[in-house]
């Protein structure tokens, strides 16, 4: 009986500091956190476009949702939608990741839009929709007078794209294109390090690889998947040669390997031509360390590469600059280095 009091005593003290707390919470004046909907359909927008406590230009604005963004359509009302925006928060790997140009994580908002240019995972065509604006943005990142964040605001759609419908014809080539842009701004902040001319690529910084490794994994043996693979060559590579055989070497190895499992793939080409040139330049090098066996053994290596260019990839111009790389150390020309007088 004691203990059954004793019990019933520590349950309501439990409770009653529980209800306290509540209380305290309350009146320190603590936001509520975002719900995300628990269903509706998936969306996106095309423009950047304000977010409103209520379906009503005069009332309150939240936020602005950016183009792009993945968004959940809670309910609608006339030509206005609520909608939850996600975070787009991007897969990383800590280990993987470079220490500069990780994509903005946006907060997740919640509020009321104006539903023009609001693309649902339901609009009939929408995955072409999403597809041509992101290209016409893609393209127009490589200009310099194009829209700020262009580059990045494409890869949102393509990712849209893949998202929304897995299984349009479009998905493969999209997934493609999201993780290609994602690759070159990696690079592109990647060679800013100082570790960037490391000889050997462990030394430097290396590209986030998980994107194009679940494109070779969704479309194995489809074209998207034999770019993704020629991309990732990018990690095998040294920084900077420093005068030393051993990196054209390895890389021509690395090259035509490539050449080798994907012989029908659109890198092919570029594939074989760049294990050319490598050994081209290896010709140089041990001639110029006046191993002239390893040099002549380099070029032959070089031009039956290039013939092979030649038989399979006749109109190509990898085939013609491979050429011009036998024509020109056949004629005792410098490929690597300085010409000798």
């Amino acid at each position: 009986m004691i203990w059954t009091v004793k019990r019933a005593l520590q349950t309501l003290l439990c409770a009653v500091c529980l209800f306290s707390a509540s209380l305290i919470a309350a009146a320190q004046g603590k936001e509520k956190p975002i719900v995300k909907p628990m269903a509706g359909p998936r969306a996106t927008i095309l423009r950047s476009t304000p977010l409103y406590v209520a379906p009503d230009t005069s009332s309150q604005k939240v936020d602005r949702v950016q183009e792009g963004r993945e968004m959940v359509i809670a309910e609608s009302s006339g030509p206005w939608v609520r909608v939850f925006a996600n975070t787009d928060q991007e897969e990383v790997d800590e280990r993987d990741a470079p220490l500069y140009g990780r994509d903005t994580i946006a907060p997740p908002v919640s509020g009321w839009m104006q539903a023009r240019g609001v693309v649902r995972d339901t609009t009939e065509a929408g995955d072409e929709v999403l597809m041509g604006e992101a290209a016409s943005l893609e393209i127009l990142a490589e200009d310099a007078r194009g829209p700020r964040n262009a580059g990045q605001t494409a890869r949102l759609l393509y990712r849209r794209v893949v998202e929304f419908y897995p299984n349009s014809p479009l998905a493969p080539e999209a997934a493609w294109r999201a993780a290609d842009i994602r690759w070159q701004f990696e690079k592109a902040d990647a060679a800013r390090l100082p570790s960037s001319k490391e000889r050997d690529p462990y030394l430097r910084e290396q590209l986030f690889e998980d994107e194009l490794k679940k494109v070779i994994r969704n479309w194995p043996h489809s074209k998207q998947a034999d770019m993704a693979a020629f991309e990732m060559i990018d990690n095998k590579l040294c920084g900077d040669w420093n005068g030393q055989e051993k990196c054209p070497e390895k890389e021509s190895e690395v090259f035509e390997k490539f050449a080798q499992e994907h012989p029908d793939g659109p890198r092919t080409a570029q594939a074989l031509y760049q294990a050319t040139f490598r050994l081209a330049v290896l010709g140089d090098m041990f001639a110029t360390d006046s191993n002239d066996k390893k040099s002549e053994a380099a070029r032959a290596r070089a031009k039956e590469l290039a013939g092979r260019l030649k038989d399979k990839f006749p109109t190509s111009d990898y085939t013609a600059r491979a050429a011009a790389l036998v024509y020109k150390f056949d004629q005792g020309l410098a490929v690597y280095g300085s010409d000798p007088e």
